[in-house]
């Protein structure tokens, strides 16, 4: 099983970029083939050589940043038939719904991926104006979800 992990990520801190590696570095010791790309750094038709998509963006105005949102647009000319994905974004806990995950989610299932996991949710806060930094714990669930997904796919 390869696996590709996609991510956008905007802040300066980088936070979804922090998320994809922590996925990537848990699928890789868990026996997972895996590759990790920022979504400029990467063509789409790389996606053909995956078995699995996993794809993450930070929560932007209540859905999937632009730069993932045209990384999976790109993907539109299909034969993604039988091969599974996943999703994943960085946002604030807010009472108000929608999120990044949402959206890319429902881009996946329309090219033809199966989903195969559900979706991680990482929150993040700002106590300083424009810094980052995530909520306690959320690290540590991102790393719980890479696991479970390695269990999945190896099954």
């Amino acid at each position: 099983m390869k696996v590709l992990v996609i991510y956008d990520t905007v802040s300066a801190s980088k936070m979804t970029g922090q998320v994809a590696e922590i996925i990537t570095k848990t699928l890789k010791e868990d026996g997972v083939d895996v590759n990790s790309f920022y979504v400029k750094d990467v063509d789409v038709a790389t996606v053909k050589n995956y078995d699995c998509l996993i794809a993450g963006a930070p929560t932007m105005a209540f859905r999937p940043s632009t730069g993932i949102i045209e990384f999976l647009n790109g993907l539109a000319d299909g034969g993604f038939s039988g091969k599974r994905a996943a999703a994943f974004d960085t946002q604030m806990q807010m009472i108000i719904s929608g999120n990044a995950t949402e959206g890319i989610e429902k881009k996946l299932k329309s090219l033809g991926f199966t989903v195969f996991k559900q979706p991680l949710v990482v929150y993040v806060e700002s106590k300083t104006k424009n810094v980052w930094q995530f909520k306690p714990g959320e690290l540590e669930k991102a790393k719980t979800w890479a696991q479970e997904a390695a269990k999945t796919l190896s099954e």
